[in-house]
């Protein structure tokens, strides 16, 4: 009995002790606990303010990004030439092309003239006045460097609908992009615009007609038509998302080397709107390059027609074409303000050859020489300063 009282006590004191104890921690947890919250928000203070700090004394560096811009003209494919370019399996143009592919790929972005709808094989090769082509003259372009081509011409409506959506669906399959012609609405809202070395680039395409075949009701997305008013909210509209606008325009008189009035006047229309860069193409001849001062004192480059770069056409210039290229230059001067610049226009003119519609290739025309131009000297000669003339009278 005692025993059992003994150990009820001590039971008991040890109880207490425990109670008493933890009594005596509790001040003690609670002094600890506040210390550290106070302590971890002086540090956490200390880091905004020096992480704010850290972002005043940050200080924006302007800077400087260029590139590279490459234009071609006519890529117009007869029967000659693609029966030429007739393998066992099908079609390669890239031996056509191989002598002039390095003047396309060292440019940062190029584009050329579609001319000839690449409707594909399926539906039946074409050739003038109503033409298809393979879906190879894509992938031999694609091969070489070209990155957009241009497919609002008179020949887009050649052989109707099915043939600008097979040929943009091939298209959209190797990745090369175009402008001019859509699938749809939705495809047509959808400015092109191509970016390098952080320079945005939007290509925006016309033509002046279709060689009278009406566009399908309700489908105006099929081909870009000149129209200036729409013409102008598309320029409006690329402005907001690039910082270059570069119109093709497909215009002025077959087979003539100077561009007509109509031509001058939509060129500096297109100027006072704010375009960079306007490429034309329809004659199948070289037509001069030109500076144009827009309204707004702003420089716009304009080369009134690149000529044809692959064909079947032949003598009285149609078998001359050429590569352009233009340096744009962008200077950042502050997170919202920067400046574009086109300089240093260069023009190569080249040459379609071909021995009685056979071996047909695409060579700089001051080597023509070596694939039977006899005055090939005195012709690189002639349209380098007949390119040239207008840009040398301002200089």
């Amino acid at each position: 009995m005692r025993r059992s009282r003994r150990k009820k006590r001590a039971l008991i004191s040890t109880k207490y002790l425990i109670s008493t104890m933890i009594l005596l921690l509790i001040p003690f947890g609670i002094y600890f606990t506040l210390h550290n919250v106070k302590a971890n928000t002086k540090t956490e203070a200390y880091i905004a303010q020096n992480h704010e700090f850290k972002k005043t004394e940050q200080h924006f560096k302007p800077f400087t990004t260029s590139i590279t811009l490459a234009a071609i003209g006519d890529i117009l494919i007869h029967s000659t030439v693609y029966n030429d370019a007739k393998t066992d399996n099908g079609y390669d143009f890239k031996p056509m092309i191989a002598n002039v592919k390095g003047l396309l790929e060292n440019a940062d972005i190029t584009i050329a003239n579609q001319e000839t709808i690449v409707g594909g094989t399926e539906i039946g090769l074409s050739t003038y006045p109503s033409f298809n082509s393979p879906y190879e003259v894509a992938d031999a372009f694609k091969d070489a460097g070209v990155d957009i081509v241009s497919i609002a011409n008179n020949h887009t409506l050649d052989r109707g609908e099915k043939a600008i959506i097979s040929a943009t669906n091939y298209l959209n399959k190797i990745g090369m992009e175009y402008t001019g012609g859509y699938q749809s609405p939705e495809d047509k809202s959808r400015i092109r615009v191509l970016n390098q070395n952080g320079i945005k680039i939007a290509f925006l395409s016309y033509t002046y007609g279709t060689n009278g075949i009406p566009v399908p009701k309700g489908k105006d997305h099929l081909v870009n038509l000149i129209d200036m008013d729409l013409i102008k909210q598309d320029i409006k509209a690329a402005k907001e998302i690039a910082d270059v606008v570069s119109v093709s325009m497909h215009w002025g008189n077959e087979y003539q080397l100077l561009p007509n009035d109509h031509q001058k006047q939509l060129a500096q229309q297109l100027a006072d709107e704010g375009v960079d860069l306007i490429i034309g193409h329809h004659p199948h001849v070289l037509q001069p390059m030109d500076w144009l001062t827009g309204k707004d004192g702003n420089q716009t480059f304009v080369i009134y027609s690149l000529g044809n770069f692959l064909s079947g056409q032949m003598w009285d210039y149609k078998d001359i074409g050429g590569v352009l290229k233009v340096e744009i230059i962008k200077e950042v001067k502050a997170k919202d303000e920067s400046f574009i610049h086109i300089q240093n226009p260069q023009f190569t003119p080249t040459f379609v050859s071909n021995s009685q519609n056979k071996n047909f290739k695409v060579v700089p025309l001051e080597n023509a020489g070596a694939v039977g131009l006899s005055n090939a000297k005195s012709k690189y000669d002639e349209m380098t300063q007949h390119m040239n003339q207008w840009l040398n009278q301002k200089q």
